[in-house]
């Protein structure tokens, strides 16, 4: 049966554990099949070729794994990848990115007129949420700021501490982000560090929590498409990465307890 086949889920890193973590809460009995690609990370800085490149090897391996669907849990790979990844695959199971949920909110919200974007150099410098949101509600205004230096710190474990609230504030009190009144943490690392931009806004933006957005809208494809597990059995999931490293393996705990078994897979040669 299909509806029981795993949900595959990739990133560069860990940041996409934290739309993992938000899947496993809305759908508990679906299998979670995860590769982060932490030999590559960060995808920020790539060329779009590599990152199509890697979302298509990724993506063919999970499919491989017996994925019923994939994720793509990252702004980068989706913004870059998610198009030929579609192109190759999507005739065979449905691809899911993580922006166009999260334009949809905005878009459906009356409140967010001014919106921070945050992001990898690759996201911003690809302009997709400027041009997806304004595309569906050109009133709203759209301000974007490249924060590179984020997502390797938070791979590293800086995160709720000195040095990342330092670099948080740096970036945050650019003025390319005066006057917004929400903020995208359009990369899936970055809610790991929510708490610390939300203490720099003292609640006056709202900081918006993009994984659960992305595991709602997955939710609800997913009943759409007929595809929901309709067995109660708690399932075992499995999480792969190209590089084994040790922050990588002390940040699963953060969303997955000590229950993870860290299985390092070469993909590249096949």
């Amino acid at each position: 049966m299909k509806e029981t086949q795993p949900i595959g889920i990739f990133d560069s890193g860990i940041g996409g554990l934290t739309v993992a973590s938000a899947i496993r809460k809305v759908l508990p009995h679906e299998k979670i099949i995860y590769f982060g690609d932490t030999a590559h990370m960060p995808y920020g800085d790539k060329s779009p070729e590599a990152i199509k490149y890697y979302s298509l090897k990724i993506g063919k391996f999970l499919q491989e794994k017996g994925c019923k669907v994939i994720v793509i849990a990252c702004n980068t790979a989706s913004s870059l990848g998610y198009q030929d990844l579609k192109d190759f695959l999507g005739e065979e199971l449905p691809i899911f990115n993580v922006i166009d949920p999260v334009v949809d909110f905005i878009v459906n919200h009356q409140q967010y007129q001014k919106v921070g974007v945050i992001a990898t150099k690759a996201t911003i410098r690809s302009n997709v949420y400027a041009l997806k949101i304004q595309q569906a509600k050109p009133t709203v205004e759209v301000k974007s700021l490249a924060t590179p230096l984020l997502a390797p710190m938070i791979e590293e474990g800086f995160f709720e501490n000195n040095i990342s609230q330092t670099i948080i504030n740096s970036y945050l009190s650019s003025p390319k982000l005066k006057k917004i009144d929400s903020l995208i943490l359009a990369c899936t690392h970055y809610p790991l560090i929510k708490k610390e931009i939300k203490a720099y806004y003292h609640e006056k933006v709202e900081v918006l929590s993009t994984a659960d957005i992305v595991a709602d809208d997955v939710k609800r494809q997913l009943e759409v498409l007929n595809l929901i597990n309709p067995t109660e059995e708690l399932p075992k999931d499995e999480f792969y990465v190209s590089d084994k490293t040790p922050s990588f393996e002390q940040s699963t705990k953060l969303f997955f307890g000590d229950k993870i078994n860290l299985v390092q897979k070469n993909i590249w040669d096949k």
